[in-house]
């Protein structure tokens, strides 16, 4: 009687698992077959589910006609640049935070999580007022300065968590035996935090290749924009063009998902089990 009533709950439980993984995944396959659709069968009234007359038409159209590529090579440079160096400041401030000791430690870490909780919307007028005097509108570099705004915050308060984790007492070793504080962070307390670090660093490039807002404020020359401003050129008053809209998608898509696929096998827990003697 245990046994049958442990089939059926796995069962049931992996049924609900697969229900919840076709229901997440469709929409995905969903763009990805749409792309490779031609107009006419997209506007039908009866939609298919797979594409009745394939054709790489939009894909073509992204490529060749609408400068897709020189929208992918904006964002990687914007992501990979500003998620790398706003992750380096936040392990600073986040590690000066959580183990050193000085006045206004705490007033600092408030101040940090209120100004990550400070709204976009509210932000983008005096930004772009700062990126105007600077004269860097119009131009990827403004998205390079503004961006840090809202990643290091970001970056530095979940950090703080990670850093606070790691026992003291094998920082405190390493200086005993004559290694400097500076290298003992490097050397030592980085390295157990790096799958906090990793993860972190995954959420930061995310958001620096998605965000919308701010690049639609400083950026209207085409030659500077990102993925989700040239896809966005794809929509006009009631008009999709679904095939390249549909294709620029699922192409955007495949760096986050391979990211996360690589560094996933890095981001465990228990790095520092087993580190300190009892």
């Amino acid at each position: 009687m245990r046994r049958h009533n442990k089939l059926v709950n796995t069962i049931v439980i992996w049924s609900t698992l697969a229900v919840l993984l076709v229901l997440a995944l469709f929409p995905l396959y969903w763009i990805i077959n749409t792309s490779f659709k031609p107009d006419s069968e997209i506007y039908i009234k009866d939609p298919t589910f797979y594409p009745h007359e394939f054709t790489l038409k939009g894909y073509h159209e992204l490529f060749y006609e609408l400068g897709f590529t020189l929208y992918m090579r904006n964002s990687l440079a914007v992501s990979v640049f500003v998620s790398a160096g706003s992750i380096f400041l936040a392990m600073l401030a986040s590690y000066a935070i959580a183990r050193l000791r000085f006045g206004g430690r705490r007033l600092s870490a408030r101040t940090i999580f209120y100004s990550y909780l400070m709204p976009k919307t509210v932000m983008y007028i005096p930004l772009y007022m700062l990126a105007a005097q600077l004269g860097v509108t119009n131009s990827i570099r403004s998205l390079i300065i503004i961006y840090p705004t809202v990643i290091i915050p970001y970056a530095t308060w979940m950090l703080i968590t990670y850093f606070k984790s790691i026992p003291m007492e094998i920082e405190e070793s390493a200086i005993i035996d004559g290694c400097s504080r500076v290298r003992s962070m490097f050397v030592i307390v980085f390295p157990l935090a790096s799958p906090g670090i990793i993860a972190t660093l995954i959420f930061s490039f995310t958001f620096c290749w998605n965000e919308y807002l701010y690049a639609l404020v400083l950026i209207t020359k085409n030659a500077q924009k990102t993925i989700p401003l040239g896809l966005s050129d794809l929509v006009v008053d009631d008009l999709f063009n679904w095939g390249p809209l549909m294709g620029g998608s699922f192409i955007a898509s495949i760096p986050v998902v391979v990211l996360y696929a690589i560094a996933s096998k890095f981001v465990t827990a228990g790095l520092t089990a087993g580190s300190v003697k009892q």
